[in-house]
C-alpha cells in the first residue's frame, strides 16, 4: 500500500503534517476531512527499501505494549509515567522511538489518540479510534483492556492460520528443491550411462530424461519465468479488480477456502463488535472493519453494509448478498440490530468462529500432512524407480 505525506490545517488554523498508508489520494482526502482537517498538500512518497520492510514493529510487540499499558492505566498510573516506563523497557529500538515520540506529543499538549495517529504504520485506525472513544468517554483504561483482548485474540487467530500453512510450505519447498537437484545433477549421470550402453529405455525413464534435458537447457529461463509470473501476479493483486478476482478465487478453494472464510468472519465480527462496544459509531466502525478485513470480497460486502446503514436500511442484507457470510451469522447480526445488542451478538459470533477456525486448522493440517508426504514419495520415489528400471533390464539381459 502506498504511503502519502500530507499537510493540513485544523479548524483552529494550526498546520499539521504527517504520513499515512492508504490505497489512493482520494481516500487520504476523505480521511483528513473525517478528522475535521483541511487538506493543503498530499504527495505520494516514492517506494524505497526502508518502506518495503514496513513499520519494523511486530504485531506481538504491540499486543504486549497494549496489555501492559492497560494494566498501568487501570492501576492508576498517570499517562506520561506509563508511557515513560513502556519506552524504557521496550527492547525494539524502532518501537522505542515511536513510544517516545507519542510521549513527547502528549507532553506538548496533544491527546493520546492524536499522538498515536501520527504513526499509522504502527497504530491502525481501529487502535486510534478506540483510544479516541476511550478518552472522550473517560474510560481509557476499559478501552485499552478491550483493545488488548482484541489484539491478543486477533494475533492468536493469525498465528493459527500461519501455523497451518507452515508445514505444507516447508514440505513443498523440500519437494521442489530435491526434485530440481535430482533432475539437474543426478539424472544426467544416468543419462550418460544409458547412452554409452545403447539401451532401449522404458517410457518412464525417457520421460524423466526429457524433463532433465529441458531443465538443463532452460533452467535460467524457467527461473526468470517464475520470477516474472510472481511479479505479474503481485502487480495484478495491487489493482482493485485483480485483488477481487484473486480473493474470490481463494474463497472457492477446497478446505483452504473454508478456513479463509471462517477467519474472515471471525475477524469481521471481533473487530466490529469491539469498536461498537467501545463507543465508535457504526458507520465509522464498518469503514475501519472493511479496511482490516484482509479480503476484498469481505471488504466490499462490509462497505455495502455501510451504505445500507447510511440509507436507513440494515447491515444484514448486504452481508447476505455477498455470499461470504453464512446464514447463521447474518441472522444473528439481524437479531442483534433489532434488539439493540449488536455488540454482544458480534462478540458471541466471534467466539464461535474462533473455535471454528481451530477446528478448520486441525482438519486442514490432518489432511495436508499425509497428502504432502504421498506427493513427496510419488515424485521422488517415481524418479528413482524410473532411473533404475533400465538397470533391472540390463541385469536380466546379462543373466540371460
Amino acid at each position: 500500500m502506498p504511503t502519502f505525506s500530507y499537510s493540513a490545517r485544523s479548524p483552529a488554523g494550526d498546520l499539521q503534517s504527517g504520513e499515512i498508508d492508504l490505497p489512493t489520494r482520494d481516500e487520504v482526502v476523505t480521511y483528513l476531512r473525517r478528522q475535521r482537517l483541511i487538506p493543503i498538500s498530499i504527495k505520494a512518497k516514492p517506494k524505497d527499501i526502508a518502506i518495503s520492510f514496513g513499520s519494523g514493529v511486530k504485531t506481538r510487540e504491540i499486543v504486549i505494549f497494549t496489555r501492559q499499558f492497560a494494566t498501568m492505566i487501570n492501576a492508576g498510573l498517570p499517562l506520561v509515567q506509563s508511557l515513560t516506563i513502556l519506552a524504557e523497557q521496550t527492547e525494539n529500538p524502532r518501537f522505542q522511538q515511536v513510544i517516545t515520540s507519542v510521549l513527547n506529543d502528549i507532553q506538548a499538549g496533544q491527546t493520546l489518540a492524536d499522538a498515536l495517529r501520527r504513526h499509522p504504520k504502527v497504530f491502525t485506525d481501529l487502535y486510534v479510534n478506540m483510544v479516541a472513544a476511550g478518552e472522550a468517554g473517560g474510560i481509557l483504561d476499559t478501552i485499552l483492556d478491550r483493545l488488548a483482548i482484541f489484539l491478543e485474540k486477533n494475533d492468536a487467530l493469525t498465528r493459527k492460520i500461519k501455523g497451518a500453512m507452515t508445514y505444507p510450505a516447508v514440505v513443498l519447498v523440500v519437494v521442489v528443491g530435491a526434485t530440481t537437484i535430482l533432475l539437474w545433477q543426478v539424472v544426467p549421470v544416468f543419462a550418460g550411462i544409458f547412452q554409452d550402453a545403447g539401451m532401449q529405455l522404458p517410457t518412464p525413464t525417457r520421460v524423466v530424461l526429457g524433463i532433465s534435458e529441458f531443465l538443463q537447457n532452460y533452467i535460467h529461463f524457467l527461473f526468470l519465468g517464475i520470477i516474472a509470473l510472481a511479479f505479474a501476479i503481485r502487480q495484478y493483486y495491487q489493482t482493485a479488480p485483480g485483488r477481487l478476482a484473486i480473493d474470490k478465487a481463494l474463497l472457492k478453494f477446497p478446505i483452504l477456502g473454508t478456513l479463509i472464510r471462517k477467519a474472515a468472519v471471525a475477524r469481521f465480527t471481533r473487530t466490529l463488535g469491539t469498536l461498537v462496544s467501545s463507543g465508535v459509531s457504526i458507520l465509522e466502525g464498518l469503514e475501519i472493519t472493511a479496511r482490516t478485513a484482509g479480503n476484498r470480497v469481505v471488504h466490499d460486502a462490509v462497505m455495502q453494509s455501510r451504505k445500507s446503514i447510511a440509507g436507513g436500511a440494515t447491515i444484514a442484507d448486504p452481508l447476505k448478498a455477498s455470499g461470504v457470510f453464512p446464514p447463521m451469522v447474518v441472522q444473528m447480526i439481524n437479531v442483534g440490530e433489532q434488539t439493540g445488542g449488536l455488540d454482544e451478538m458480534l462478540s458471541k459470533i466471534a467466539d464461535f468462529y474462533d473455535d471454528e477456525v481451530d477446528a478448520a486448522v486441525t482438519a486442514l493440517t490432518s489432511i495436508l500432512e499425509p497428502v504432502m508426504i504421498v506427493i513427496m514419495g510419488v515424485v521422488i520415489g517415481g524418479m528413482v524407480v524410473a532411473m533404475y528400471l533400465p538397470m533391472f533390464d540390463l541385469i536380466q539381459t546379462v543373466q540371460g
